[in-house]
């Protein structure tokens, strides 16, 4: 389940990074889907306008990030709520019985020879 979901969130992800990219900025000049320069064209090949284009990238920007922080709020309490130990290190140290001394010895008894 885990790790379905941090695939699924890696995915959005790099779509977020792709439509952010795809976004004309402020200027104008680092957008790539953005005008093309002179003549009819636009960016994304003349198939919306400059309007649509915009409210399209801001519509799918907004969806992708509500499933990016969907997922990393699920990812989150996921991870919080593991109890065992994820590592070896974490496991805890096991102490061996404690010896028990063997009883002193009674003196001997001097014997004459």
């Amino acid at each position: 389940m885990t790790t379905i979901l941090l695939i699924i969130h890696l995915l959005i992800a790099l779509a977020l990074v792709g439509v952010i990219l795809l976004q004309r900025s402020e200027g104008g000049a680092l957008g790539i889907g953005g005008s093309s320069g002179g003549g009819a064209g636009g960016g994304l090949g003349g198939f919306m306008s400059g309007r649509a284009s915009a409210n399209l990238l801001t519509r799918t920007t907004a969806f992708l990030a509500v499933g990016f922080i969907a997922t990393s709020l699920t990812l989150a309490i996921i991870a919080s709520n593991r109890t065992g130990p994820t590592s070896i290190l974490d496991q805890p140290v096991e102490s061996p019985a404690p010896e028990v001394p063997a009883a002193p010895a009674e003196p001997a008894a001097p014997t004459a020879d």
